[in-house]
């Protein structure tokens, strides 16, 4: 390629999900109410479990970490989101656009490994219910925890530095509502094919492996009700994992879309809209769905409702 069609890149242009000017005011107000809520549940749901001291346990502190990666998350899109679709104007700097893929990606990878662990926890304590106290201890849980953010982080790193290290070229237009890797990636001049092989292998280990743990410990949980016969404990599993599994079959299936499966014959406008999915709702969801059918949270608000006045002691 000759040097008079690179040029030197200083930010994208997003495209976003429509050129409508009143559909991107309804998509304005629809998104903005949804981070509203997805921010309000998640910091509901960690000042609860702070506030009550019956849900300081293992599932509950993982919990809070679940929450603090989606509110991370939904802020480091959804406000430039919302701000392209109410000035029009979408340009992103191209330090802001590695930025935000960083934490992005970040906070993408800790959920996924997040889950898997939540559900391997799920699975200590319905299964070996007599070691689970000392199996999951506070320092393992620390350990889980710690592991989640840390490759996140480090794998991030790895993902966005290869990413720019390429040249960019042209008008550098991209045709998403925030900077992801695949799409940024169409938009270099020199030859990705070893950085897009990278990336295959990164997110085939950390969406593939926590699925794989989640299905296999959500299906041993089922098997050992089963074997307990009891049809109260059945329709009680059957109605958590579920509930849990939707959110988590959206979630790594969205992701893998993107991430994992070959873009060659996909409609342009595919990847965007499939990117709603894991970047607007689930978030929403996540606590929605951990929390709705608990007994144990219901208390606690029940709880913090008395304390505030809002309603009467039993």
């Amino acid at each position: 390629m000759g040097a008079n069609n690179i040029t030197s890149v200083s930010e994208f242009i997003l495209v976003g999900l429509t050129d409508d000017h009143k559909t991107q005011i309804l998509l304005f107000v629809l998104i903005l109410l949804i981070y509203s809520f997805t921010l309000v549940g998640n910091l509901g749901i960690i000042m609860l479990v702070r506030a009550d001291s019956h849900l300081h346990t293992p599932m509950y502190f993982f919990l809070t970490h679940l929450s603090s990666v989606e509110i991370c998350y939904v802020t480091s899109t959804i406000p430039q989101m919302l701000t392209h679709l109410l000035r029009g104007h979408r340009s992103i700097s191209l330090i802001h656009c590695a930025l935000q893929m960083y934490i992005a990606l970040s906070m993408g990878i800790a959920e996924a490994l997040l889950l898997g662990v939540m559900a391997y926890d799920r699975y200590l304590a319905i299964c070996h219910p007599l070691t689970y106290a000392t199996t999951m201890g506070r320092l393992r849980q620390l350990q889980l925890t710690s592991a989640c953010w840390v490759v996140g982080f480090c794998v991030s790193v790895v993902c966005v530095s290869l990413t720019f290290s390429h040249t960019f070229c042209g008008s550098c237009c991209i045709n998403h509502f925030i900077c992801e890797i695949p799409m940024v990636l169409k938009q270099a001049c020199d030859d990705t094919r070893t950085t897009e092989f990278i990336i295959f292998l990164f997110s085939a280990m950390n969406i593939l492996v926590p699925f794989s743990v989640i299905l296999i410990s959500y299906g041993l949980i089922l098997l050992s009700v089963f074997q307990m016969r009891s049809a109260t404990g059945l329709r009680k599993a059957f109605s958590t994992c579920g509930s849990h599994l939707a959110v988590v079959t959206l979630f790594y299936g969205t992701t893998t879309f993107t991430y994992i499966i070959p873009q060659s014959g996909r409609s342009p406008d595919t990847d965007k809209h499939i990117a709603v999915f894991y970047v607007v709702v689930t978030p929403l969801l996540n606590p929605v769905i951990y929390t709705l059918r608990n007994k144990d949270v219901h208390e606690a608000i029940a709880k913090v409702l008395q304390r505030l006045g809002f309603a009467k002691k039993n």
